[in-house]
């Protein structure tokens, strides 16, 4: 497992069980999870796509959100499911480094996502004369690189700093994928510091993405309890529940998966808590906007046509 430069070459992530019916179920189980969310989120993609009043940018953000939940599942699931199937734990240094930085550029670029839909709405609520305006197509393409741009740059930084130190604790990783905790508990360099400035940095920016979520969704009731229409503050308001949710879900999930301490013993109900709280988010968002969207629904009923 290490080269001759003391170097650790390969990892070992946590099975699900050594009993092969169990490792098959555990398969099933986990496909059936992939490929609902796969499939759920394409066919956000495909609706949003296809249809040309929804090109508007509450539907844009939303594309945008199921393609990272697309890439956050297939960051870890397929190499999950294929251990499991080849009865081995294996996964090399450098598969190590592509899983954690990309699991956390889309999770992190998801939620910057959501911070950008908490202002759509803030904007269609607040200021719907200026909507088209401020939310022009432009400015939209803008704001979604800008968090595109912002979650690559944490991505980077987070996996910078798990991997320039020197794994010499072993190569085992208790977790289905390459976690940062877990891999940190395999250093025996002292990189504590340095990664708790990334996290705290990582830490401020989520806490200040949530105060503007919190700041624009005030501002937003406040708006929708004026309004003199009971109808017009129905409609409004349900326009942000699936926002609210899926806010609700990232910030739970996140909660979990960072104040969670390691296992010292793994497992498998670690390895089941730890594909819920990755998958859920990804599973939930086309159930959350698709079922309770009239206009998604309407769309899907012209395509079944």
């Amino acid at each position: 497992m290490m080269n001759q430069t003391g170097t650790v070459s390969e990892f070992l992530l946590l099975g699900f069980s050594n009993s092969r019916k169990l490792q098959i179920l555990y398969v099933v189980i986990v496909m059936l999870m992939y490929l609902a969310a796969l499939m759920g989120n394409l066919f956000i993609i495909t609706v949003v796509t296809l249809h040309h009043h929804l090109h508007i940018p509450m539907y844009f953000f939303l594309m945008n959100l199921s393609i990272l939940d697309i890439g956050s599942v297939s960051v870890t699931l397929p190499k999950s499911m294929a251990n499991s199937l080849l009865n081995t734990r294996l996964i090399s240094y450098f598969g190590c480094v592509a899983q954690l930085f990309f699991f956390a550029f889309f999770l992190g670029t998801g939620f910057f996502i959501l911070t950008v839909m908490a202002y759509d709405r803030y904007v269609a609520i607040c200021k719907p004369l200026h909507y088209e305006t401020i939310m022009s197509r432009r400015a939209c393409v803008q704001t979604a690189a800008m968090a595109w741009i912002a979650g690559l740059l944490q991505s980077a930084m987070h996996t910078g700093s798990t991997f320039t130190v020197t794994f010499c604790k072993g190569n085992i990783v208790n977790q289905f994928f390459c976690e940062i905790p877990h891999l940190i508990k395999l250093s025996c360099s002292d990189s504590y510091l340095r990664e708790f400035g990334v996290l705290a940095l990582s830490v401020l920016l989520a806490l200040s993405c949530f105060i503007f979520i919190m700041v624009s969704y005030v501002h937003i009731f406040t708006t929708i309890l004026r309004l003199p229409s009971e109808q017009g503050r129905y409609k409004a308001f349900s326009t942000c529940i699936p926002h609210i949710t899926m806010v609700s879900l990232y910030l739970i999930n996140g909660t979990f998966a960072h104040m969670k301490p390691p296992s010292l013993s793994p497992s498998s109900l670690d390895l089941i808590l730890a594909i819920l709280y990755s998958v859920v988010p990804a599973l939930m968002n086309p159930i959350i906007y698709g079922l309770r969207n009239k206009d998604i629904t309407v769309a899907l009923k012209k395509m079944i046509q």
